[in-house]
């Protein structure tokens, strides 16, 4: 009986084995599509805010048009748009403004990031944002 045990418990890791190595395969095809979606989609960068109740209407202007100037400012930076939640559905968390930024690639946003002119961006932002939301995903169709 002890060798009967042996051998289903040597079955079972080899089968364990086999599974792991079928998966791996699996996860490398996986990984080679992910790098090709890449290379034929964008990187978006999404932004939501909400700004503090105290926040002046002029300084969300203010905001707002830093944000739109940081496109000409950054070469990095492939798309921009803009727009204020009209959603009728009311899941918004107080979510107010929301920006998207397009680049074509990992490197183009890692650059945007420490860029002098997100940085002083990011500074105006102090005092006046009660909750930021960061979103960055490879669109596909």
């Amino acid at each position: 009986m002890k060798i009967s045990h042996i051998a289903l418990v040597l079955f079972l890791s080899l089968s364990s084995l086999t599974l792991i190595s079928a998966n791996w395969n699996d996860l490398t095809e996986t990984k080679e599509d992910m790098i090709t979606v890449h290379q034929d989609s964008v990187l978006r960068h999404m932004v939501l805010f909400k700004f503090n109740d105290s926040t002046s209407t002029q300084k969300i202007n203010e905001i707002e048009q830093a944000f739109k100037a940081l496109p000409s400012k950054i070469p990095e930076i492939h798309a921009y748009e803009w727009g204020l939640n009209n959603s009728p559905e009311g899941l918004d968390k107080g979510f107010t403004h929301c920006f998207f930024i397009t680049f074509k690639s990992e490197e183009d946003r890692a650059a945007y990031l420490p860029n002098p002119d997100h940085q002083a961006f990011v500074a105006l932002l102090e005092g006046h944002i009660a909750d930021v939301l960061v979103v960055d995903y490879w669109a596909t169709n």
